[in-house]
């Protein structure tokens, strides 16, 4: 009976409490559980692992650049990153604000790793999350509109709750590209969040956008409401060589 029930709870993909049940039938050769409380640890168990699986599809599909953790992140005197923003920020309150996050410095000071770290936090709060770097964005898009998947792409992005556009200013953005950024900012105006990392200072961004009404409609979206980082210090890939 123990077998045919076991049975039906994977055909029923309740994997949690397929593996509780297991382990009850496994070790309470005593029977010293009640009915009441094998019930709530099939229950407990069920509901763990479907909220660990979510987070891993969460994970899976947001496609980081960095396995990153905010717990990893080094807060050294010369980074000049405060942690007590960074934890704030990790409660991701800011992601139901549609509040944006801004974090610049230069090559190597660990940009990238901060908003992947932030991005992870958010898939473990339950936050669709989706990374790209700026320029795969802009060109996947661009191809895109050329085979008549512009709409559903720009939807896909608009469902989730954070976007990360990482180098941000790296090649100059042309006036297709211009447009086509816009339309995705605007898309998520009020309703998303958006952490943008970038070699370049936010006042700088203006410079990298073919078409000045274009930058100027982009930028007026997403710097009012937004948190500032801006990290210092030596290259964490340089630092690393040095130990290595």
């Amino acid at each position: 009976m123990n077998k045919q029930t076991l049975e039906k709870m994977q055909q029923m993909k309740l994997y949690g409490m397929h593996q509780a049940f297991t382990t009850v039938l496994e070790n309470d050769t005593d029977n010293k559980l009640s009915s009441d409380q094998i019930i709530t640890q099939l229950v407990d168990a069920e509901h763990d692992d479907r909220h660990n699986r979510r987070i891993e599809r969460l994970i899976k599909n947001a496609r980081f650049r960095y396995k990153a953790a905010v717990e990893e992140i080094h807060y050294n005197t010369d980074r000049n990153l405060q942690q007590l923003q960074v934890s704030r920020l990790a409660e991701c309150r800011f992601i139901e604000k549609s509040e944006n996050i801004f974090v610049t410095g230069s090559t190597g000071v660990g940009k990238s790793y901060l908003g992947c770290a932030l991005g992870h936090q958010a898939c473990i709060l339950g936050y669709r999350t989706l990374y790209f770097t700026t320029s795969r964005l802009l060109s996947h898009l661009k191809m895109a509109k050329a085979d008549g998947t512009y709409l559903r792409e720009t939807r896909k992005i608009q469902r989730h709750k954070l976007l990360i556009l990482d180098d941000m200013g790296l090649q100059p953005i042309d006036r297709e590209a211009s447009h086509i950024l816009l339309e995705v900012i605007e898309d998520r105006y009020n309703i998303g969040s958006t952490i943008f990392t970038s070699q370049l200072p936010a006042e700088n961004w203006y410079e990298l956008i073919a078409e000045s009404t274009i930058a100027d409609a982009i930028m007026d979206r997403i710097v009012h409401q937004s948190h500032r980082i801006q990290i210092e210090g030596e290259s964490m890939r340089k630092k690393q060589a040095k130990l290595n």
